[in-house]
């Protein structure tokens, strides 16, 4: 499913556009007009359900210093939200028959210097259970037995993807956006992080410090550094859930679990975390998603999916709180305010 480009001419107006009916404009606005939330709201916010708009607005400012608005189709990091991409590149690579998940990942990265390459697998890598807490130091637990949410293992997962199909990470992904229509996606370089808009870091002493493109390395942005808009985002999740980028066999293996965690997001239960995707299927619609922050890369963002009756819920902020405790407010309660129309 692919935006027309009336749509996108719509959404470049930074008009609020949603079905004639919905509770959602209403109870959405309410929410981020409350008094007494624990903190303003700036950013993007799309519902889509089987295709179609439901609701998508913008908040708040892209530029605090000129005063210039957000506008629906504005681009903003996603962060970890990128790991799920990287997972797809690795599947891909499996069907393919270059990859095998249960293999130690020495075959692909002969070069690396610690001893864990010969027992840490693939498939430890995509679901946090490798025990990877830097690439240059021990592991934090014998692989396999614990869980321990890992930047560094997406990053090596990179690494192995470029081993195996003889390209670069930045090559394959804008390729699979490119496949796919997701023309507001981007690998983030020196050519293209102008159209990042600026980030946000609110501090714990009040103050407030801009951040002007990407500050994740070239080797970090595969597990949080990707670029893309509301829209996109909810193709991907249309792509991905809906069979059009892994076969049927392959995606039941990225949104299976072994392992259970919890995050502030959904709630204090502990859910599933597949590969590159939390699974929540304790309540009474299953839900798939991921969250991303990073308080030095002034950005907040939550993308959530519900297979039953094919929802998106998008939630970019072009802002974050070094506060953990405030910093998801506005995606928890919108998330709450989805599952009760459900």
């Amino acid at each position: 499913m692919r935006f027309f480009p009336f749509l996108y001419l719509l959404l470049a107006a930074n008009l609020s556009l949603y079905a004639q009916g919905t509770s959602y404009t209403r109870a959405i606005d309410s929410l981020i007009t409350a008094p007494g939330n624990p903190r303003p709201f700036s950013g993007v916010i799309m519902i889509r359900q089987k295709g179609k708009l439901r609701f998508a607005k913008a908040y708040g400012m892209a530029n605090n210093e000129t005063k210039m608005p957000l506008k629906i189709d504005d681009q903003l990091s996603i962060l970890s939200n990128t790991k799920q991409m990287t997972a797809v590149l690795v599947l891909q690579e499996v069907e393919k028959g270059h990859i095998k998940l249960d293999v130690p990942i020495r075959k692909y990265l002969p070069a690396l210097e610690q001893s864990w390459a010969d027992t840490v697998t693939v498939d430890q890598l995509l679901n946090h259970t490798s025990g990877v807490i830097m690439p240059d130091r021990p592991l934090a637990f014998r692989p396999g037995t614990s869980y321990q949410y890992s930047n560094a293992g997406y990053a090596l997962l990179a690494q192995i993807t470029e081993h195996s199909s003889g390209k670069s990470y930045a090559t394959q992904i804008r390729a699979l956006f490119k496949k796919h229509g997701m023309t507001h996606s981007l690998f983030p370089d020196s050519s293209n992080q102008q159209n990042l808009v600026m980030g946000y870091r609110h501090k714990a002493d009040g103050s407030v410090t801009p951040v002007k493109g990407i500050v994740f390395s070239t080797e970090q942005v595969p597990f949080g550094g990707m670029i893309s808009t509301a829209g996109d985002l909810s193709l991907w999740n249309e792509l991905l859930h809906t069979g059009k980028l892994l076969r049927p066999e392959t995606y039941s293996l990225m949104v299976h679990y072994h392992t259970k965690n919890s995050h502030p997001v959904f709630g204090p239960q502990e859910i599933g975390y597949g590969y590159g995707l939390r699974i929540n299927d304790g309540g009474k619609v299953k839900e798939y998603g991921h969250t991303g922050y990073a308080a030095e890369q002034g950005f907040t963002a939550v993308n959530l999916y519900y297979p039953a009756s094919g929802t998106s819920v998008v939630i970019l902020e072009n802002q974050a709180y070094d506060n953990f405790d405030i910093a998801y407010f506005y995606e928890a309660e919108i998330r709450k305010l989805v599952l009760r129309e459900m």
